[in-house]
């Protein structure tokens, strides 16, 4: 199996496990941390499924280098990939959206849950809130994207078999 084929499977597991934990496990322990987990792995699943059109491409030798870092792929990814495929821009202010609540609660020094969201506060008490709803949406926008990746790179798939 290619790289870019494991990828588009780990992306699929990991939106399957964010939506499974919203919808499953989120109703019945009410513990708002799980947005996070559901928010982290919605990431990761956008994350993966980028990196599975990025590797797709330099299969095919459409890009020359593939960096390590994630700023460095989503920039490659919005160069390259976004024009070719017609790609909607709305799926890069999404996975850049999720990033920056990520990174806001990593350096935030306070947290907290208030009316079934949770809510992180920066440093100059700028608050960002995660809630169910704004999850469903992301989710729902999430497996599109993670669609029409798996759209790409299956084109071609036949070779690899």
């Amino acid at each position: 199996m290619e790289k870019f084929q494991e990828l588009r499977e780990s992306a699929k597991k990991k939106i399957t496990i964010a939506d499974h934990m919203l919808t499953q496990t989120y109703p019945l322990v009410k513990d708002a941390k799980l947005l996070l987990a559901v928010l982290e792995n919605t990431f990761l699943a956008l994350s993966y499924s980028m990196s599975s059109v990025l590797h797709y491409d330099r299969l095919f030798k459409r890009i020359n280098i593939l960096p390590e870092n994630f700023e460095g792929r989503f920039h490659i990814f919005k160069d390259k990939c976004v024009p070719r495929y017609k790609i909607d821009k709305e799926y890069l202010s999404l996975i850049r959206e999720i990033k920056d609540i990520i990174i806001a609660h990593k350096k935030s020094p306070v947290e907290f849950v208030r009316n079934d969201r949770f809510v992180i506060c920066s440093e100059n008490y700028r608050m960002k809130t995660v809630s169910v709803d704004q999850l469903k949406k992301i989710i729902q926008k999430s497996k599109v994207f993670i669609q029409e990746s798996s759209n790409i790179v299956n084109k071609n798939e036949a070779i690899f078999r």
